[in-house]
């Protein structure tokens, strides 16, 4: 299991209370064997620049907003999973040339939510009120789901959390192989493991601190013997020398390690960006590829591929999948209805469509709650 390199261990003066804090500083203990720092109000480190991210101090804070949102999407246009974000912390220990939350984040450090336990009552009451669909949760939008986990103990706090809800799934979306989180557990039920994927030249070269595909793909292997259903999402897909046969490449590693049955989905999804996120790769990435190729604005402001460009790398990885798994639960992640008839054949037709399509593969993989309309 690869190592977590936290220099510094900062516990904001609104955190010290929360046992989950107590928890993380003992198990911090002999990973980091200097002293456990109070830390103030939310400021900006004197010297640090705006992009700063600050990957070796891990910040225990309270989260004060609601921690369960939905996805906001894209924008008008583009077609939504209507996923469910549950944020249980802010920034990653990875450090992947293209992530966006190096354009987002405005204060330093990985930080991680203390008030997670004490804020499930409130979401259990959400879930359970309305059993008339199914809830799709997940934890990978604005940290790693299980980076993290070994301090943090997520596996333990959100798995027996779940197993309690019949009308709910919880998707940990990773590219580490930290797993004996989720091994040790005694809880199967409604948790899907999914680990992000690329070409092996990308995931050596772009993705900085995370393990090689072998690592990663070895880690579900195990996962899915212990009865986790597993996913993966090829999100981004990025344009770069020789990228057809590396992603073939991918393919073959996803054959030769994992067996489709209980490959709940298969997301793919084309590099894309905020404007804004440009300067700072540059600044902090020189040597990355990944803002190579033709890039074009969208109608919701990212700079996405040329569309024929990303449509022949959709039909590239759906030809080689589809000769993987005859029902790999394939779909595109933020895409017009035109981009998904053209690179995977079919469409949804609009995010209700992508919702009932990922709800129905819950259904199959999971028994879930009969009251669900």
């Amino acid at each position: 299991m690869t190592p977590i390199h936290i220099r510094r261990l900062l516990l904001h003066e609104d955190a010290a209370s929360y046992p989950l804090a107590r928890q993380v500083c003992d198990r911090m203990a002999p990973m980091a064997p200097h002293a456990v720092s109070m830390d103030g109000p939310d400021e900006r480190e004197e010297g640090g620049s705006l992009h700063d991210m600050d990957k070796e101090t891990l910040r225990l804070v309270p989260f004060r907003g609601e921690m369960l949102k939905p996805c906001p999407g894209t924008g008008e246009g583009y077609i939504c999973c209507g996923y469910q974000i549950l944020n249980v912390g802010v920034n990653c220990p990875l450090d992947c040339s293209y992530c966006i939350l190096q354009a987002y984040i405005n204060q330093p450090s990985l930080r991680l939510f203390v008030n997670l336990p004490e804020a499930l009552p409130g979401i259990a009451k959400r879930i359970d009120h309305d059993t008339s669909r199914i809830w799709r949760i997940g934890t990978g939008e604005f940290t790693d789901s299980l980076a993290l986990d070994p301090v943090a103990g997520w596996t333990g706090i959100l798995l027996p959390f779940m197993e309690k809800r019949g009308n709910a799934v919880l998707e940990l979306k990773t590219k580490t192989d930290r797993i004996d989180g989720l091994l040790a557990s005694r809880h199967r039920d409604r948790i899907i493991v999914s680990w992000s994927l690329n070409s092996p030249w990308i995931a050596a070269h772009e993705e900085h601190s995370a393990p090689s595909l072998k690592k990663r793909l070895r880690a579900a292997a195990r996962c899915q013997a212990e009865g986790f259903a597993v996913g993966f999402h090829f999100d981004p897909l990025i344009r770069h020398p020789g990228w057809r046969e590396g992603y073939e490449r991918t393919v073959e590693l996803l054959d030769r390690f994992i067996s489709p049955k209980n490959v709940i989905w298969i997301s793919l999804g084309a590099m894309r960006f905020m404007p804004w996120l440009k300067p700072v790769i540059r600044r902090r990435h020189p040597g990355s590829v990944v803002l190579r190729g033709e890039f074009v604005p969208g109608t919701d402001g990212k700079m996405r591929y040329f569309t024929p460009l990303r449509t022949e790398m959709y039909v590239h990885l759906r030809d080689l999948i589809s000769q993987w798994h005859s029902d790999p639960g394939l779909y595109l992640c933020m895409e017009r209805e035109d981009v998904w008839s053209q690179g995977l054949g079919w469409s949804p037709g609009n995010s209700e469509g992508l919702s009932a399509y990922l709800d129905e593969r819950v259904r199959k993989t999971f028994t879930m709650n009969s009251n669900i309309g």
